[in-house]
Protein backbone atom coordinates (compact mmCIF):
# COMPACT_ATOMS: atom_id res chain seq x y z
CA UNK A 1 0.00 0.00 0.00
CA UNK A 2 2.72 2.32 0.30
CA UNK A 3 3.01 2.09 -3.12
CA UNK A 4 0.47 4.71 -3.20
CA UNK A 5 2.90 7.48 -4.16
CA UNK A 6 2.37 10.45 -6.27
CA UNK A 7 5.78 11.75 -6.28
CA UNK A 8 8.82 12.97 -4.40
CA UNK A 9 7.32 16.54 -3.84
CA UNK A 10 3.90 15.65 -3.21
CA UNK A 11 2.16 16.81 0.49
CA UNK A 12 0.66 12.93 0.55
CA UNK A 13 3.53 10.83 1.33
CA UNK A 14 3.09 6.83 2.38
CA UNK A 15 5.32 7.46 5.05
CA UNK A 16 2.73 8.91 7.18
CA UNK A 17 1.04 5.84 7.67
CA UNK A 18 4.70 3.42 7.35
CA UNK A 19 5.88 5.45 10.19
CA UNK A 20 2.68 5.10 12.18
CA UNK A 21 2.70 0.76 11.87
CA UNK A 22 6.59 1.26 12.22
CA UNK A 23 5.32 3.55 15.76
CA UNK A 24 2.52 1.08 16.65
CA UNK A 25 5.67 -1.97 16.07
CA UNK A 26 8.49 -0.41 18.10
CA UNK A 27 6.31 0.63 21.25
CA UNK A 28 5.22 -3.28 20.87
CA UNK A 29 1.44 -2.31 20.28
CA UNK A 30 1.33 -4.81 17.44
CA UNK A 31 3.94 -7.82 15.81
CA UNK A 32 6.20 -10.21 16.78
CA UNK A 33 7.94 -8.23 19.70
CA UNK A 34 4.85 -7.09 21.18
CA UNK A 35 4.72 -6.49 25.02
CA UNK A 36 1.53 -3.79 25.70
CA UNK A 37 -1.86 -6.23 27.07
CA UNK A 38 -4.38 -4.29 25.25
CA UNK A 39 -7.93 -4.62 26.47
CA UNK A 40 -8.93 -5.61 22.97
CA UNK A 41 -7.08 -8.44 21.09
CA UNK A 42 -5.07 -7.00 18.29
CA UNK A 43 -4.91 -9.15 14.73
CA UNK A 44 -2.35 -7.88 12.40
CA UNK A 45 -4.33 -8.99 8.81
CA UNK A 46 -4.12 -7.63 5.38
CA UNK A 47 -6.99 -8.13 2.56
CA UNK A 48 -7.51 -11.11 0.69
CA UNK A 49 -6.48 -8.83 -2.00
CA UNK A 50 -7.54 -6.00 -3.83
CA UNK A 51 -11.37 -4.82 -4.72
CA UNK A 52 -12.66 -6.35 -7.47
CA UNK A 53 -13.89 -4.38 -10.70
CA UNK A 54 -17.05 -5.18 -9.49
CA UNK A 55 -16.90 -3.49 -6.02
CA UNK A 56 -14.90 -0.70 -7.82
CA UNK A 57 -18.22 0.36 -10.09
CA UNK A 58 -20.38 0.53 -7.12
CA UNK A 59 -18.69 3.50 -6.47
CA UNK A 60 -16.68 4.71 -9.71
CA UNK A 61 -17.45 4.70 -13.60
CA UNK A 62 -16.15 2.49 -15.75
CA UNK A 63 -15.07 5.06 -18.40
CA UNK A 64 -13.09 6.62 -15.42
CA UNK A 65 -12.37 3.09 -14.36
CA UNK A 66 -10.37 2.86 -17.64
CA UNK A 67 -9.12 5.98 -17.41
CA UNK A 68 -7.01 4.79 -13.86
CA UNK A 69 -5.68 1.65 -15.68
CA UNK A 70 -4.54 3.67 -18.43
CA UNK A 71 -2.68 6.42 -16.39
CA UNK A 72 -1.16 3.84 -14.30
CA UNK A 73 0.32 1.73 -17.07
CA UNK A 74 1.43 4.83 -19.47
CA UNK A 75 1.75 7.60 -16.86
CA UNK A 76 3.42 9.66 -19.64
CA UNK A 77 0.47 10.23 -21.19
CA UNK A 78 -0.63 12.69 -18.54
CA UNK A 79 2.25 14.75 -17.91
CA UNK A 80 0.35 17.61 -19.63
CA UNK A 81 -3.07 16.98 -19.68
CA UNK A 82 -5.50 16.03 -17.21
CA UNK A 83 -8.17 13.16 -18.09
CA UNK A 84 -11.22 12.71 -15.42
CA UNK A 85 -8.80 14.64 -12.93
CA UNK A 86 -5.99 12.63 -12.69
CA UNK A 87 -2.60 14.57 -14.71
CA UNK A 88 -1.67 18.12 -14.78
CA UNK A 89 -2.56 19.13 -10.71
CA UNK A 90 -3.38 17.60 -7.15
CA UNK A 91 -3.50 14.14 -8.28
CA UNK A 92 -0.71 13.58 -10.86
CA UNK A 93 -0.05 9.79 -13.03
CA UNK A 94 1.87 7.14 -11.63
CA UNK A 95 2.78 3.65 -12.47
CA UNK A 96 0.86 1.35 -10.53
CA UNK A 97 -2.01 3.58 -8.96
CA UNK A 98 -4.72 1.18 -10.04
CA UNK A 99 -3.20 -1.99 -8.59
CA UNK A 100 -2.40 -0.27 -5.46
CA UNK A 101 -5.68 2.07 -4.77
CA UNK A 102 -7.76 -0.90 -5.61
CA UNK A 103 -5.38 -2.73 -2.70
CA UNK A 104 -6.38 0.27 0.11
CA UNK A 105 -9.53 -0.12 -1.09
CA UNK A 106 -9.33 -3.95 -0.15
CA UNK A 107 -7.68 -3.32 3.16
CA UNK A 108 -10.97 -0.91 4.03
CA UNK A 109 -13.52 -3.27 2.34
CA UNK A 110 -11.92 -6.00 4.94
CA UNK A 111 -11.59 -3.49 7.94
CA UNK A 112 -15.38 -2.96 7.73
CA UNK A 113 -16.16 -6.52 6.85
CA UNK A 114 -14.76 -7.98 9.88
CA UNK A 115 -16.86 -6.18 12.22
CA UNK A 116 -20.38 -6.17 10.29
CA UNK A 117 -19.49 -10.21 11.03
CA UNK A 118 -18.07 -10.17 13.99
CA UNK A 119 -20.34 -11.70 17.47
CA UNK A 120 -19.95 -8.69 19.19
CA UNK A 121 -17.71 -5.28 19.51
CA UNK A 122 -15.08 -4.96 17.29
CA UNK A 123 -12.90 -2.24 16.40
CA UNK A 124 -10.39 -2.34 13.12
CA UNK A 125 -8.00 -0.08 11.59
CA UNK A 126 -7.18 0.54 8.09
CA UNK A 127 -4.65 3.35 8.03
CA UNK A 128 -3.55 3.49 4.37
CA UNK A 129 -7.27 4.51 3.23
CA UNK A 130 -9.65 7.17 4.07
CA UNK A 131 -9.15 8.56 0.55
CA UNK A 132 -12.18 10.12 0.74
CA UNK A 133 -12.13 12.85 -1.87
CA UNK A 134 -12.48 10.53 -5.23
CA UNK A 135 -15.77 10.94 -7.46
CA UNK A 136 -17.84 9.26 -9.16
CA UNK A 137 -16.34 10.43 -12.05
CA UNK A 138 -12.95 11.94 -11.38
CA UNK A 139 -9.91 11.84 -9.20
CA UNK A 140 -9.66 14.58 -7.10
CA UNK A 141 -7.71 15.84 -3.85
CA UNK A 142 -4.66 13.30 -4.59
CA UNK A 143 -7.35 10.47 -4.43
CA UNK A 144 -8.10 7.81 -7.05
CA UNK A 145 -10.23 5.68 -5.77
CA UNK A 146 -12.69 6.34 -2.53
CA UNK A 147 -12.36 3.35 -0.35
CA UNK A 148 -14.67 4.48 2.46
CA UNK A 149 -17.02 4.73 0.05
CA UNK A 150 -16.31 1.35 -2.10
CA UNK A 151 -16.25 -0.46 1.35
CA UNK A 152 -19.67 0.58 2.56
CA UNK A 153 -21.36 0.14 -0.75
CA UNK A 154 -19.54 -3.03 -1.02
CA UNK A 155 -21.47 -3.62 3.05
CA UNK A 156 -24.37 -2.84 1.23
CA UNK A 157 -24.26 -5.19 -1.59
CA UNK A 158 -23.45 -8.08 0.59
CA UNK A 159 -25.97 -7.44 3.95
CA UNK A 160 -29.19 -6.01 2.41
CA UNK A 161 -31.21 -3.91 4.73
CA UNK A 162 -27.60 -3.14 6.84
CA UNK A 163 -27.19 1.05 7.65
CA UNK A 164 -23.81 2.57 7.66
CA UNK A 165 -22.89 5.80 9.75
CA UNK A 166 -20.04 7.60 8.44
CA UNK A 167 -17.94 9.87 10.32
CA UNK A 168 -15.13 12.20 8.94
CA UNK A 169 -12.97 14.68 11.03
CA UNK A 170 -10.30 15.13 8.37
CA UNK A 171 -9.70 18.81 7.98
CA UNK A 172 -11.59 18.55 4.39
CA UNK A 173 -15.14 18.15 3.97
CA UNK A 174 -15.57 14.26 2.57
CA UNK A 175 -17.13 15.16 0.15
CA UNK A 176 -16.83 11.91 -2.17
CA UNK A 177 -18.37 9.93 0.38
CA UNK A 178 -21.22 12.31 0.76
CA UNK A 179 -21.74 12.46 -3.03
CA UNK A 180 -21.80 8.32 -3.13
CA UNK A 181 -24.60 7.90 -0.55
CA UNK A 182 -26.35 11.36 -0.81
CA UNK A 183 -29.65 10.25 -2.11
CA UNK A 184 -29.88 6.94 0.61
CA UNK A 185 -31.31 6.81 4.13
CA UNK A 186 -29.24 3.66 4.52
CA UNK A 187 -26.02 5.51 5.00
CA UNK A 188 -25.47 8.29 7.34
CA UNK A 189 -22.85 10.70 6.40
CA UNK A 190 -21.44 13.40 8.99
CA UNK A 191 -18.48 15.57 8.29
CA UNK A 192 -16.46 17.45 10.62
CA UNK A 193 -14.19 19.82 8.80
CA UNK A 194 -12.77 23.64 8.05
CA UNK A 195 -15.19 25.59 6.63
CA UNK A 196 -14.95 25.34 2.75
CA UNK A 197 -15.13 28.90 2.57
CA UNK A 198 -11.41 28.40 3.37
CA UNK A 199 -10.01 25.33 2.55
CA UNK A 200 -10.53 22.42 -0.64
CA UNK A 201 -12.56 21.36 -1.75
CA UNK A 202 -15.25 24.09 -1.29
CA UNK A 203 -18.08 22.14 -0.39
CA UNK A 204 -19.79 20.88 3.13
CA UNK A 205 -21.73 23.61 4.26
CA UNK A 206 -24.44 23.11 6.63
CA UNK A 207 -26.98 23.35 3.66
CA UNK A 208 -25.79 20.33 2.00
CA UNK A 209 -28.54 17.94 3.85
CA UNK A 210 -28.86 15.32 0.97
CA UNK A 211 -31.78 14.52 -1.45
CA UNK A 212 -34.51 12.41 -2.32
CA UNK A 213 -34.68 9.27 0.10
CA UNK A 214 -31.11 10.52 1.49
CA UNK A 215 -32.44 14.00 2.54
CA UNK A 216 -31.92 14.50 6.04
CA UNK A 217 -29.28 11.78 5.90
CA UNK A 218 -25.88 14.28 5.35
CA UNK A 219 -24.67 16.33 8.00
CA UNK A 220 -21.73 18.80 7.70
CA UNK A 221 -20.50 20.84 10.31
CA UNK A 222 -18.42 23.66 8.71
CA UNK A 223 -15.53 24.90 11.52
CA UNK A 224 -13.86 28.04 11.23
CA UNK A 225 -10.13 28.12 11.53
CA UNK A 226 -8.36 27.56 14.97
CA UNK A 227 -11.14 25.38 16.02
CA UNK A 228 -9.58 23.75 19.36
CA UNK A 229 -10.47 20.56 21.20
CA UNK A 230 -13.77 22.49 23.17
CA UNK A 231 -15.05 22.86 19.80
CA UNK A 232 -15.04 19.37 19.04
CA UNK A 233 -17.00 18.86 22.03
CA UNK A 234 -19.81 20.86 21.48
CA UNK A 235 -20.20 19.13 18.11
CA UNK A 236 -20.06 15.88 19.60
CA UNK A 237 -22.21 16.48 22.10
CA UNK A 238 -24.87 18.23 20.63
CA UNK A 239 -24.48 16.84 17.16
CA UNK A 240 -22.93 14.11 16.35
CA UNK A 241 -23.46 11.71 19.52
CA UNK A 242 -27.72 12.30 19.73
CA UNK A 243 -27.54 12.21 15.89
CA UNK A 244 -25.70 8.66 15.99
CA UNK A 245 -28.27 7.49 18.86
CA UNK A 246 -30.97 8.82 16.41
CA UNK A 247 -29.81 6.71 13.27
CA UNK A 248 -28.84 3.51 14.74
CA UNK A 249 -26.51 2.10 12.45
CA UNK A 250 -25.27 -1.19 12.01
CA UNK A 251 -21.56 0.12 12.01
CA UNK A 252 -19.45 3.27 12.34
CA UNK A 253 -16.87 4.29 9.67
CA UNK A 254 -14.57 6.98 10.94
CA UNK A 255 -12.57 8.51 8.75
CA UNK A 256 -9.63 9.54 10.94
CA UNK A 257 -7.27 12.24 8.76
CA UNK A 258 -5.00 13.92 10.96
CA UNK A 259 -4.67 17.25 9.66
CA UNK A 260 -7.26 18.92 12.01
CA UNK A 261 -3.80 19.40 14.11
CA UNK A 262 -3.37 22.94 14.39
CA UNK A 263 0.90 22.91 12.71
CA UNK A 264 -0.29 20.67 9.72
CA UNK A 265 0.99 22.74 6.72
CA UNK A 266 -2.03 22.64 4.38
CA UNK A 267 -4.93 23.75 7.23
CA UNK A 268 -5.97 26.07 9.60
CA UNK A 269 -7.49 24.09 12.56
CA UNK A 270 -6.21 23.90 16.17
CA UNK A 271 -6.31 20.27 17.71
CA UNK A 272 -3.10 19.48 19.79
CA UNK A 273 -2.25 15.88 19.74
CA UNK A 274 -4.11 15.50 23.12
CA UNK A 275 -7.18 16.66 21.79
CA UNK A 276 -6.75 14.56 18.92
CA UNK A 277 -6.54 11.78 21.51
CA UNK A 278 -9.44 12.79 23.13
CA UNK A 279 -11.09 12.99 20.10
CA UNK A 280 -10.70 9.13 19.17
CA UNK A 281 -11.76 8.32 22.63
CA UNK A 282 -14.87 10.07 22.45
CA UNK A 283 -15.68 8.23 18.30
CA UNK A 284 -14.97 4.86 20.22
CA UNK A 285 -17.49 5.82 23.10
CA UNK A 286 -20.15 7.01 20.72
CA UNK A 287 -19.49 3.62 18.71
CA UNK A 288 -20.14 1.87 21.81
CA UNK A 289 -23.54 3.73 22.45
CA UNK A 290 -24.86 3.90 18.60
CA UNK A 291 -23.90 0.71 17.24
CA UNK A 292 -23.05 -2.00 19.57
CA UNK A 293 -18.86 -1.30 19.29
CA UNK A 294 -18.74 -1.84 15.50
CA UNK A 295 -16.37 0.59 14.23
CA UNK A 296 -14.16 0.71 11.10
CA UNK A 297 -11.80 3.44 11.17
CA UNK A 298 -9.56 4.45 8.02
CA UNK A 299 -6.21 6.85 7.91
CA UNK A 300 -6.99 9.98 5.32
CA UNK A 301 -5.24 13.30 5.47
CA UNK A 302 -2.31 14.87 7.16
CA UNK A 303 0.69 16.07 5.90
CA UNK A 304 3.07 16.45 9.26
CA UNK A 305 4.19 13.46 7.65
CA UNK A 306 7.28 12.45 9.83
CA UNK A 307 5.93 13.91 13.70
CA UNK A 308 2.13 14.54 13.66
CA UNK A 309 0.88 12.08 11.86
CA UNK A 310 2.25 8.62 12.73
CA UNK A 311 1.76 9.81 16.26
CA UNK A 312 -1.83 10.15 15.89
CA UNK A 313 -2.32 7.04 14.69
CA UNK A 314 -0.33 5.29 17.40
CA UNK A 315 -2.84 7.15 20.01
CA UNK A 316 -5.69 5.83 17.58
CA UNK A 317 -4.47 2.07 17.61
CA UNK A 318 -3.87 2.45 21.17
CA UNK A 319 -7.33 3.88 21.98
CA UNK A 320 -8.68 1.47 19.53
CA UNK A 321 -6.68 -1.68 21.56
CA UNK A 322 -7.46 -0.42 25.10
CA UNK A 323 -3.98 0.42 26.42
CA UNK A 324 -2.52 3.37 27.03
CA UNK A 325 1.68 3.53 25.23
CA UNK A 326 4.32 5.44 27.09
CA UNK A 327 4.74 9.23 26.81
CA UNK A 328 8.27 8.48 25.88
CA UNK A 329 9.50 7.32 22.06
CA UNK A 330 10.91 4.66 21.57
CA UNK A 331 14.96 5.68 20.39
CA UNK A 332 14.94 3.65 17.15
CA UNK A 333 11.65 4.64 15.76
CA UNK A 334 12.85 8.47 16.47
CA UNK A 335 16.24 8.00 14.90
CA UNK A 336 14.26 6.50 12.28
CA UNK A 337 11.81 9.23 11.94
CA UNK A 338 14.77 12.12 12.05
CA UNK A 339 16.74 10.63 9.73
CA UNK A 340 13.92 10.65 7.01
CA UNK A 341 13.15 14.73 8.03
CA UNK A 342 15.39 17.91 8.39
CA UNK A 343 13.99 17.73 11.95
CA UNK A 344 14.62 16.47 14.99
CA UNK A 345 11.69 13.72 16.00
CA UNK A 346 9.43 14.58 19.19
CA UNK A 347 10.72 13.43 22.36
CA UNK A 348 7.09 12.09 23.84
CA UNK A 349 4.31 11.38 22.09
CA UNK A 350 2.27 13.91 22.86
CA UNK A 351 4.68 16.70 22.50
CA UNK A 352 3.35 19.73 21.11
CA UNK A 353 3.48 23.07 20.43
CA UNK A 354 0.73 25.85 21.58
CA UNK A 355 -1.70 26.45 18.69
CA UNK A 356 -2.07 30.02 17.52
CA UNK A 357 -5.65 32.20 17.15
CA UNK A 358 -8.29 32.90 19.20
CA UNK A 359 -9.63 29.92 20.64
CA UNK A 360 -12.99 32.05 21.90
CA UNK A 361 -13.88 33.54 18.70
CA UNK A 362 -13.38 30.20 17.21
CA UNK A 363 -16.02 28.68 19.78
CA UNK A 364 -18.12 31.95 19.57
CA UNK A 365 -18.47 30.83 15.99
CA UNK A 366 -18.68 27.17 16.26
CA UNK A 367 -21.75 27.73 18.07
CA UNK A 368 -23.86 29.17 15.88
CA UNK A 369 -23.08 26.38 13.73
CA UNK A 370 -24.56 23.91 16.01
CA UNK A 371 -27.39 26.11 16.78
CA UNK A 372 -28.10 26.41 12.81
CA UNK A 373 -27.48 22.42 13.19
CA UNK A 374 -30.26 21.73 15.58
CA UNK A 375 -32.82 23.65 13.63
CA UNK A 376 -32.60 21.68 10.55
CA UNK A 377 -31.15 18.48 10.66
CA UNK A 378 -34.02 16.43 11.10
CA UNK A 379 -32.55 13.66 12.88
CA UNK A 380 -32.48 15.51 16.09
CA UNK A 381 -36.16 16.51 15.79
Amino acid sequence: MAAYDLGPHHPLKPERFTLAVDLMRAYGLIGEERNLDPVHPIEFFSPSGPASGADLALVHDEAYIATVKDASAYPERYRFVTRHGIGVGDTPAAHGLHDVAALICGGTIAALSRVLDAPGPARSFAPAGGLHHAHRNSAAGFCIYNDPAVAIAVALRERPGTRIAYLDIDAHHGDGVQEAFYDTANVLTISLHESGRYLFPGTGHAEETGIGAGTGYAINVPLPPFADAECYKVVFDEVVAPVLAAFSPDALVAQCGADAHHADPLTHLGLTLSGMRDLYRRIVEIADASCGGRLACCGGGGYGTYSVVPRAWTMLAAVLAGVDVPDALPEEWRARSSSMSDEEAPRTITEDTAPPGDPGTALEHTRSVVTQLLRSVTLLK
